[in-house]
Protein backbone atom coordinates (compact mmCIF):
# COMPACT_ATOMS: atom_id res chain seq x y z
CA UNK A 1 0.00 0.00 0.00
CA UNK A 2 1.07 3.67 0.50
CA UNK A 3 4.87 4.11 -0.03
CA UNK A 4 7.38 7.29 0.49
CA UNK A 5 4.84 10.15 0.13
CA UNK A 6 6.34 13.79 -0.39
CA UNK A 7 7.73 15.19 2.78
CA UNK A 8 6.14 17.98 4.68
CA UNK A 9 7.06 18.25 7.90
CA UNK A 10 9.32 16.18 10.45
CA UNK A 11 6.53 15.11 12.59
CA UNK A 12 4.23 12.92 10.34
CA UNK A 13 5.12 9.41 10.12
CA UNK A 14 3.33 9.16 6.79
CA UNK A 15 4.63 12.45 4.26
CA UNK A 16 8.26 11.64 3.28
CA UNK A 17 8.40 8.18 5.18
CA UNK A 18 7.39 4.37 3.89
CA UNK A 19 4.45 3.01 5.20
CA UNK A 20 3.08 -0.49 4.43
CA UNK A 21 -0.48 -0.91 5.20
CA UNK A 22 -1.21 -4.84 5.20
CA UNK A 23 -4.36 -6.67 4.79
CA UNK A 24 -6.51 -6.99 8.09
CA UNK A 25 -4.61 -4.17 9.74
CA UNK A 26 -6.57 -1.41 11.52
CA UNK A 27 -4.78 1.75 11.32
CA UNK A 28 -5.97 5.17 12.50
CA UNK A 29 -4.18 8.45 10.90
CA UNK A 30 -4.49 11.03 13.22
CA UNK A 31 -4.15 14.97 12.34
CA UNK A 32 -5.11 18.64 12.38
CA UNK A 33 -7.93 20.03 10.34
CA UNK A 34 -5.84 20.86 6.56
CA UNK A 35 -3.10 18.40 7.56
CA UNK A 36 -3.93 15.99 4.61
CA UNK A 37 -5.84 13.19 5.94
CA UNK A 38 -8.59 14.08 2.78
CA UNK A 39 -5.75 13.96 0.33
CA UNK A 40 -4.13 10.73 1.69
CA UNK A 41 -7.07 9.21 1.04
CA UNK A 42 -7.82 10.79 -2.56
CA UNK A 43 -4.28 9.71 -3.17
CA UNK A 44 -5.20 5.83 -2.01
CA UNK A 45 -8.17 6.02 -3.68
CA UNK A 46 -6.09 7.07 -7.13
CA UNK A 47 -8.95 10.19 -7.58
CA UNK A 48 -5.58 12.96 -7.11
CA UNK A 49 -2.36 11.80 -8.17
CA UNK A 50 -0.80 15.47 -7.63
CA UNK A 51 1.99 13.33 -5.14
CA UNK A 52 5.89 12.78 -4.86
CA UNK A 53 6.74 9.48 -4.57
CA UNK A 54 5.27 6.25 -4.97
CA UNK A 55 1.49 4.37 -3.79
CA UNK A 56 2.09 0.59 -4.99
CA UNK A 57 -0.88 -2.06 -4.54
CA UNK A 58 0.98 -5.64 -4.30
CA UNK A 59 4.36 -3.96 -5.66
CA UNK A 60 2.34 -2.41 -8.58
CA UNK A 61 2.73 1.30 -8.90
CA UNK A 62 -0.61 3.00 -8.87
CA UNK A 63 0.14 5.54 -11.59
CA UNK A 64 0.73 2.77 -13.83
CA UNK A 65 -3.23 1.53 -13.67
CA UNK A 66 -5.67 2.06 -16.46
CA UNK A 67 -8.90 3.35 -15.50
CA UNK A 68 -10.52 0.12 -16.08
CA UNK A 69 -8.02 -1.29 -13.33
CA UNK A 70 -9.08 1.58 -11.24
CA UNK A 71 -12.57 0.96 -11.77
CA UNK A 72 -12.18 -2.93 -10.21
CA UNK A 73 -10.17 -2.11 -7.53
CA UNK A 74 -13.14 0.24 -6.31
CA UNK A 75 -15.60 -2.61 -6.99
CA UNK A 76 -13.68 -5.26 -5.43
CA UNK A 77 -10.63 -3.81 -3.24
CA UNK A 78 -10.73 -0.44 -1.67
CA UNK A 79 -14.27 0.39 -0.37
CA UNK A 80 -14.35 4.24 1.17
CA UNK A 81 -16.37 6.55 3.27
CA UNK A 82 -15.80 9.98 2.42
CA UNK A 83 -15.62 12.51 4.85
CA UNK A 84 -17.95 14.74 1.90
CA UNK A 85 -20.39 11.93 2.35
CA UNK A 86 -21.48 12.19 -0.99
CA UNK A 87 -24.87 10.26 -1.37
CA UNK A 88 -26.99 11.30 -4.55
CA UNK A 89 -29.14 14.13 -2.55
CA UNK A 90 -32.10 13.55 -5.05
CA UNK A 91 -32.58 9.87 -4.28
CA UNK A 92 -33.47 7.99 -1.59
CA UNK A 93 -31.36 6.45 1.09
CA UNK A 94 -32.57 3.05 -0.12
CA UNK A 95 -32.02 3.98 -3.70
CA UNK A 96 -28.45 5.28 -2.91
CA UNK A 97 -27.76 2.04 -1.18
CA UNK A 98 -29.20 -0.49 -4.20
CA UNK A 99 -27.58 1.64 -7.00
CA UNK A 100 -23.77 0.70 -5.06
CA UNK A 101 -24.80 -2.76 -4.30
CA UNK A 102 -26.23 -3.19 -8.07
CA UNK A 103 -22.57 -2.59 -9.30
CA UNK A 104 -21.33 -5.20 -7.07
CA UNK A 105 -23.71 -7.68 -6.28
CA UNK A 106 -22.40 -8.00 -2.89
CA UNK A 107 -25.24 -7.89 -0.34
CA UNK A 108 -28.67 -9.05 -0.16
CA UNK A 109 -31.62 -6.81 0.58
CA UNK A 110 -32.28 -8.63 3.79
CA UNK A 111 -28.28 -7.36 4.90
CA UNK A 112 -28.61 -3.82 3.99
CA UNK A 113 -32.11 -4.05 6.12
CA UNK A 114 -30.77 -5.18 9.42
CA UNK A 115 -26.94 -2.95 8.10
CA UNK A 116 -29.25 -0.04 8.23
CA UNK A 117 -31.40 -1.40 10.90
CA UNK A 118 -28.47 -1.44 13.16
CA UNK A 119 -27.92 2.09 12.09
CA UNK A 120 -31.56 3.84 12.97
CA UNK A 121 -32.03 4.46 9.47
CA UNK A 122 -34.62 2.27 8.44
CA UNK A 123 -37.34 5.02 8.55
CA UNK A 124 -35.04 6.93 6.56
CA UNK A 125 -34.63 4.38 3.45
CA UNK A 126 -37.54 6.05 1.54
CA UNK A 127 -36.63 9.57 2.24
CA UNK A 128 -34.62 11.77 -0.10
CA UNK A 129 -30.92 12.03 1.19
CA UNK A 130 -31.70 15.57 1.28
CA UNK A 131 -33.98 15.51 3.68
CA UNK A 132 -31.93 13.56 6.48
CA UNK A 133 -30.01 15.17 8.98
CA UNK A 134 -26.07 15.07 8.05
CA UNK A 135 -25.68 12.29 10.85
CA UNK A 136 -28.05 9.95 9.48
CA UNK A 137 -26.71 11.07 5.58
CA UNK A 138 -23.03 9.59 7.03
CA UNK A 139 -24.76 6.16 8.88
CA UNK A 140 -26.02 5.93 5.68
CA UNK A 141 -23.23 6.53 3.49
CA UNK A 142 -21.57 4.13 5.85
CA UNK A 143 -23.91 1.26 4.50
CA UNK A 144 -23.48 2.17 0.98
CA UNK A 145 -19.69 1.40 1.57
CA UNK A 146 -20.18 -1.50 2.87
CA UNK A 147 -21.78 -2.43 -0.11
CA UNK A 148 -18.78 -4.00 -2.35
CA UNK A 149 -16.10 -6.71 -1.41
CA UNK A 150 -13.15 -5.44 -0.31
CA UNK A 151 -9.29 -5.84 0.81
CA UNK A 152 -8.62 -2.72 2.70
CA UNK A 153 -11.94 0.11 4.10
CA UNK A 154 -10.89 3.92 4.35
CA UNK A 155 -13.14 6.32 6.59
CA UNK A 156 -12.64 9.47 6.22
CA UNK A 157 -13.81 10.88 10.14
CA UNK A 158 -16.44 8.66 10.07
CA UNK A 159 -18.18 9.66 12.89
CA UNK A 160 -17.70 13.48 12.63
CA UNK A 161 -21.23 14.08 13.51
CA UNK A 162 -22.41 11.17 15.38
CA UNK A 163 -22.56 11.14 19.43
CA UNK A 164 -21.45 8.29 21.44
CA UNK A 165 -24.33 6.14 20.59
CA UNK A 166 -24.45 5.89 17.16
CA UNK A 167 -20.69 5.94 17.54
CA UNK A 168 -20.35 2.83 19.26
CA UNK A 169 -23.66 1.40 16.93
CA UNK A 170 -21.09 2.27 13.57
CA UNK A 171 -17.95 0.69 15.50
CA UNK A 172 -20.26 -2.48 16.19
CA UNK A 173 -21.01 -2.15 12.46
CA UNK A 174 -17.60 -1.91 10.88
CA UNK A 175 -15.69 -4.66 13.45
CA UNK A 176 -18.20 -7.40 12.37
CA UNK A 177 -17.62 -6.35 8.34
CA UNK A 178 -14.07 -6.79 8.94
CA UNK A 179 -13.89 -9.63 10.70
CA UNK A 180 -16.25 -11.24 7.93
CA UNK A 181 -14.09 -10.07 5.21
CA UNK A 182 -10.74 -9.99 6.89
CA UNK A 183 -9.96 -6.50 5.20
CA UNK A 184 -7.97 -3.60 6.37
CA UNK A 185 -9.13 -0.81 8.40
CA UNK A 186 -7.37 2.80 7.00
CA UNK A 187 -9.18 5.45 9.46
CA UNK A 188 -8.58 9.39 9.77
CA UNK A 189 -9.45 10.90 12.70
CA UNK A 190 -9.19 14.81 14.55
CA UNK A 191 -9.86 14.69 17.59
CA UNK A 192 -13.22 12.46 17.57
CA UNK A 193 -12.17 8.58 17.43
CA UNK A 194 -14.37 5.39 16.08
CA UNK A 195 -15.07 3.92 19.15
CA UNK A 196 -12.75 0.41 17.68
CA UNK A 197 -9.69 -1.33 18.51
CA UNK A 198 -6.94 -0.08 16.68
CA UNK A 199 -3.82 -1.75 15.74
CA UNK A 200 -1.12 1.50 15.03
CA UNK A 201 -1.59 4.91 15.02
CA UNK A 202 0.19 7.25 12.77
CA UNK A 203 -0.05 10.71 12.25
CA UNK A 204 -0.31 13.50 9.40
Amino acid sequence: MPQAFAAETSRTDVWGREVTLRRGARVRIEASSGSGKTTLCSFIMGMRSDYAGRILFDGLASASLSQDAWSSLRQTALAWLPQEIGLFPQLTLRENITLKNSLTGCRTAAWIYEACDSLGLTDCLDRQASRMSVGQQQRGALVRALCQPMDFLLLDEPVSHLDAGWNKAVASLVDRELRASGAGLILTSVGHHLDITIDTHLTL
